[in-house]
């Protein structure tokens, strides 16, 4: 007979690290959050998504930082220069060290540059076409063409230490990560806790709390009474329904910010689509696509489903972006209307309607499941017979993942924490397969000569305004197209003990290091 000896083992860990943490100084800070979800990667080139991000960010640095308010700041690389006009010039900072007590070198920055090339992330470099060592502390970086906004991709990719990574090799980089960052990892007990403790040489300074504990609590009922027992002290997404309950509690706070996260929907443009039981694919007919827009109406979502707590969103990306259009709005191009959209429906020969899936997360999103029923009723007006095809957000980012083309009708969020929308139109509308790690996203295999041709001239431009009225001319051919509907962007909901010290972030990072807690 074989023992399965993992759980035990599991049990022993976690109960050494708790009587460790007991052990420590008795003024030790511990802050433990309650997140929607446990990160799926700590590997930052393996996949991207919210839980894992927050995770990243503590781990590991940029080169350049993203402040709180979306501003671009000196991160590892202490000032960068513009050589020439696709040259670029990063001078690293002194005296940072790794996890592992390496120092940081232009060498470690080169290599995350070369695994990211061929990673699935590699659309973060999409306008890098080569890096080299300069000297002891400054790498070059050459773009393909002139481009505006390098510093601002170079926020999201995350350095690396060559050594540790051929050491343990990129299977068990998600286990053991090694980052420059001001947290290293304790302990992850997959879907029960992932714990870190401060790392005292962060070149940023020792952070105030001295261990983190993130605890995975999908259901939203159970995150709020983990915060009234205090078994947690701050968490993500507060439910809607429970906002006005822990406000009247005296020890708690509700904090709630605009959130750059849009709820979109992506339409499949193929001529076959794989959930539709039909010859040809009626989504790519613009009278379709315009007649469910009109069939969705996101103010009942915004008040009977969101409880008031969302903004129907009037493009793909805010009003503070490069690229957005003012003036333009899917709300007023497309305002509900069942009748329009019924005509629009008989006009383009579907007078009868049609089956189709919707695929949907229903823990990810910020009542996700409760959207997707109110879809279904609402494109029921109209003919459209909606199976919800509804799944844990630990597999729909591999289900939805191109080039898997399994569905029809995808209901996602997506944020833009670059401020720059040419990041998302690169990656989601750019046809798939013609260019490298563009439209590496495309969900819909949506397709457009000028939209790709645009993106391009974009990416071509060290002229930030040029960059701005040039992705403004693909916004407003997007908003004609529609290859996607945006429906709102969510409201980022948090409760915390009155002791935690916490600002919200405008791109929702959970970051300790700008926290603390009182004694």
């Amino acid at each position: 007979m074989t023992l399965n000896l993992l759980p035990l083992r599991r049990l022993m860990a976690t109960a050494a690290l708790a009587l460790a943490l007991a052990a420590g100084s008795a003024d030790a800070k511990q802050l433990t959050v309650g997140l929607t979800a446990d990160a799926v990667h700590l590997d930052p080139q393996a996949g991207e998504e919210l839980s894992s991000n927050i995770m990243f960010y503590h781990i590991y640095d940029p080169l350049v930082r993203r402040t709180a308010d979306l501003e671009f700041v000196p991160g590892l690389a202490e000032s960068w220069e513009l050589v020439d006009d696709t040259t670029w010039h990063f001078r690293l900072r002194e005296g940072v060290t790794f996890h592992n007590g390496a120092e940081l070198t232009p060498r470690d920055v080169v290599f995350t540059l070369e695994r990211l090339k061929a990673s699935l992330m590699s659309s973060l470099g999409r306008n890098i076409e080569s890096f080299s060592e300069v000297d002891e502390r400054t790498v070059e970086i050459k773009t393909f063409q002139p481009y505006a906004v390098l510093p601002n991709d170079l926020a999201g990719i995350l350095i690396l230490n060559e050594a540790h990574v051929t050491e343990v090799g990129d299977e068990q980089v998600d286990l053991s990560p090694v980052g420059t960052g001001p947290y290293r990892l304790a302990n992850w007990s997959k879907e029960d806790r992932l714990v870190l403790e401060a790392f005292e040489e962060y070149w940023g300074g020792k952070p105030e709390i001295d261990t983190v504990v993130f605890r995975p609590i999908t259901n939203p009922a159970t995150r709020t009474a983990a915060l009234l027992t205090g078994e947690v002290d701050i968490v993500q997404d507060l439910s809607v329904r429970d906002v006005e309950r822990v406000a009247r509690e005296a020890d708690y706070e509700v904090i709630t910010r605009p959130s750059l996260l849009n709820l979109v929907l992506a339409l499949d443009f193929r001529d076959q689509s794989p959930t539709i039981p039909l010859d040809t694919n009626p989504m790519q007919d613009q009278r379709v696509r315009e007649a469910i827009t009109r069939a969705i109406d996101v103010e009942t979502i915004r008040v009977a489903v969101m409880n008031g707590l969302s903004t129907p969103s009037e493009q793909y990306v805010p009003a503070s972006h490069i690229g957005y259009l003012p003036g333009a709005s899917f709300r007023e191009m497309y305002p509900f209307d069942l009748e329009r959209a019924r005509e629009l429906m008989a006009e383009a020969g579907y007078a009868d309607g049609f089956k189709m899936t919707l695929d949907a997360t229903n823990n990810r999103y910020v009542n996700d499941q409760q959207i997707a029923q109110a879809l279904a009723q609402m494109l029921s007006q109209i003919g459209i017979e909606l199976e919800l095809n509804l799944m844990p957000r630990a597999n729909f980012f591999g289900y939805i993942r191109v080039p898997s083309d399994s569905s029809s009708f995808i209901m996602s969020g997506w944020d833009v924490p670059s401020g720059d929308a040419g990041s998302m139109y690169g990656a989601m509308f750019h046809t798939r397969d013609v260019r490298d790690a563009y439209g590496r996203v495309n969900r819909g295999a949506y397709s457009n000569p000028d939209v790709d041709a645009l993106i391009i001239e974009a990416d071509s431009t060290a002229d930030v305004r040029q960059r701005h009225e040039t992705l403004q001319r693909v916004t407003e051919i997007l908003m004609q197209d529609i290859p996607m509907i945006p429906v709102h962007y969510e409201q980022d909901i948090y409760a915390a003990h009155n002791r935690v010290q916490f600002t919200p972030r405008t791109d929702k990072f959970m970051w300790a290091f700008e926290m603390d807690i009182a004694e």
